[in-house]
């Protein structure tokens, strides 16, 4: 008997993140049991939840109801394939805070430098690892709903949008800046320059909005980053 649970909880652990065939990251995010009483009785049904990625700024959650929790599951798993949308992401993490809400659920996501992980719970960061966020800060208030939180992330994430995005849809210049040498012996004030620019890595590639804040970031680390036509 208690081989049999622990082997059930080895399968349920199994199903909860998966990467398929085809490169996409599953996560189930919570699964339900609905009761509906009619004139012979009561009857069950299991809804699930569970949010799709490819780990490199695509993402999207789908919702199945069903008799049985496997085809439930898959039934939210095709939902959520075919209502992906695309994130701006910056190097692993957001561009800027995001603040939005779904109902009475309420996030905010904030950008995280190198190495601090996703800082998340539950919904919110079966989304953000789906979607290929590496780095941030998050927290959710409000309603604990699974759904609601799910649909604000999303929500929020779509909202976002990268510099150059913003200078394109304004007919603004955009400028593209690569990260030609390593940090290591930089002063402390041009690392974080380079930061700024959303470059961290050697070769790096930034697509920014042309603007003199951007060109004097660049003037001052312009011994670490090129300027590409």
């Amino acid at each position: 008997m208690a081989e049999e649970r622990q082997q059930r909880g080895r399968d349920r652990d199994r199903n909860r993140e998966e990467k398929v065939d085809d490169g996409m990251i599953e996560k189930l995010v919570a699964v339900n049991r609905v009761s509906k009483t009619v004139k012979g009785g009561r009857q069950f049904t299991f809804t699930a939840l569970t949010v799709v990625g490819d780990g490199e700024g695509k993402v999207g959650f789908g919702y199945g109801k069903a008799r049985e929790v496997p085809v439930a599951i898959q039934k939210s798993m095709e939902q959520a394939r075919k209502n992906q949308v695309t994130v701006d992401l910056n190097n692993g993490t957001l561009w800027h805070t995001i603040k939005d809400g779904h109902g009475a659920a309420r996030v905010f996501m904030q950008p995280a430098s190198e190495g601090t992980g996703v800082i998340a719970g539950g919904a919110m960061r079966a989304v953000l690892e789906a979607v290929g966020v590496k780095n941030v800060l998050a927290k959710a208030t409000g309603s604990r709903n699974p759904i609601n939180l799910v649909r604000a992330t999303v929500k929020g994430l779509t909202a976002a949008q990268s510099p150059a995005r913003i200078a394109a849809k304004r007919g603004k210049k955009t400028v593209k800046v690569r990260l030609v040498r390593g940090l290591r012996g930089a002063q402390a004030r041009h690392r974080l320059s380079v930061r700024a620019l959303g470059l961290g890595k050697l070769n790096d590639v930034r697509e920014l909005k042309d603007s003199p804040q951007v060109r004097g970031l660049i003037n001052k680390v312009h011994y670490l980053v090129k300027v590409e036509e």
